[in-house]
């Protein structure tokens, strides 16, 4: 500490984060207490106010920048306008932030369930586009007439659905779109599950949900009838959002997930179109979306909700949901269909066989497990004789 308490104090980030009380004054009890408030902090803690310490703050350390929106977000406070203008003055020096403190401060704002609003707002504060400089690519990127808005705000909307259906904010609050969601305490765990350094499947599920088309801008086509096409988007989107959180030093596992979940999450409308997907098609599903499954069905519903907005198309969006629903329940109560018992191992082909280990042999284990959660075979003898079938040998 440098100089006076109150000197130190006024070098804070903001009003309310510069109060001390004097430990020496506690042994006359809590009521003797007198709280050393240079620049006003109470005062902005009952108005529910984020004001800035000095017109430098900003500057002495760029990363609260994002503080600032990230601590309106965590409290339901306000920043005021004043602060507001600091950081729009200094909004540039976010890029001289380090990449663990900018990826901690987005998390911390991905938790909470403001990250919508959030994110807006960092957007207009001109914080969003340095930090993730893909999303720029996507503001005026139109849509086919089915997306009521262009990529950025499907995008940034579909961050609002994500927190919509998971019902982040107000309780129960009666939502007749959120009636046929499906819901449970099994599915709110599974949320809250801490994924790396405190960040939980419901934070990454919204940053998926963020970047899940950045390659639309780049693989957008337009035929000679005007159709307008995205053809490989997911694929490239999902390599784009590697690159962006490689850069913010994002775990190996967090990266994977949010991977898998951008590159699939496409999926989860395809299984809509039909009556109901078969024993084959949820078994290659799960197996495909790894330990991302349940994520991405998740965000095949925010992205749903988000493309069409207030054109919505009821009948629509309930087949969604009740397709949704049927692939969990298989998923919950059929563990069997998505992750089915081992039947024959590698040595058996080898053994039995007299197959020579290689690629084919996984090929051949593959084929038996997607015929058993299928439901065409059940015991070893028969996966040896589908393989033998499929051999060709008699």
């Amino acid at each position: 500490m440098h100089g006076s308490i109150e000197e130190d104090l006024c070098r804070r980030d903001f009003t309310i984060n510069a109060l001390a009380v004097d430990l020496a004054e506690i042994r006359s009890g809590w009521s003797q207490v007198r709280v050393i408030d240079p620049l006003g902090g109470c005062r902005d803690l009952s108005s529910g106010m984020v004001r800035a310490a000095s017109k430098a703050s900003f500057q002495q350390d760029p990363a609260r920048l994002l503080r600032a929106v990230r601590l309106a977000a965590m409290l339901s406070f306000s920043i005021d306008t004043t602060t507001e203008a600091l950081i729009q003055r200094d909004h540039e020096l976010v890029t001289t932030v380090a990449a663990e403190r900018l990826r901690d401060e987005l998390c911390y704002i991905l938790e909470t369930p403001r990250a919508y609003h959030s994110f807006r707002y960092l957007d207009r504060l001109g914080l969003l586009d340095p930090i993730m400089p893909e999303l720029a690519a996507t503001k005026g990127a139109t849509q086919p007439k089915e997306h009521f808005w262009d990529v950025f705000d499907h995008s940034l909307e579909t961050v609002a659905a994500v927190e919509r259906l998971l019902q982040e904010e107000g309780g129960e609050v009666e939502d007749e779109l959120l009636t046929s969601v499906p819901r449970s305490p099994d599915i709110a765990q599974h949320f809250a599950q801490g994924i790396a350094g405190g960040r939980t499947r419901r934070a990454l599920l919204k940053l998926a949900g963020l970047l899940h088309d950045l390659g639309k801008p780049t693989t957008k086509t337009v035929e000679q009838n005007g159709r307008m096409r995205f053809l490989g988007h997911a694929k490239l989107g999902a390599v784009m959002a590697v690159q962006l959180m490689e850069r913010l030093r994002f775990s190996n596992r967090e990266i994977k997930m949010v991977q898998l979940m951008i590159e699939h999450h496409m999926r989860p409308g395809y299984m809509v179109a039909q009556e109901m997907p078969s024993r084959r098609a949820i078994y290659r599903y799960f197996r495909d979306t790894a330990e991302v499954g349940i994520d991405t069905l998740f965000l095949g519903l925010a992205d749903h909700l988000a493309a069409r907005g207030p054109t919505l198309d009821l009948d629509e969006w309930r087949r969604h949901t009740e397709t949704t629903q049927y692939v969990l329940f298989k998923w919950f109560q059929e563990q069997a269909t998505v992750v089915p018992p081992k039947l024959i191992d590698g040595h058996t082909l080898v053994d039995k066989l007299g197959l020579a280990p290689g690629p084919q042999i996984g090929e051949l284990l593959e084929a038996v497990r997607e015929a058993q959660a299928a439901g065409e075979i059940s015991t070893a003898e028969e996966a040896l004789n589908f393989v033998t079938k499929r051999l060709g040998r008699d």
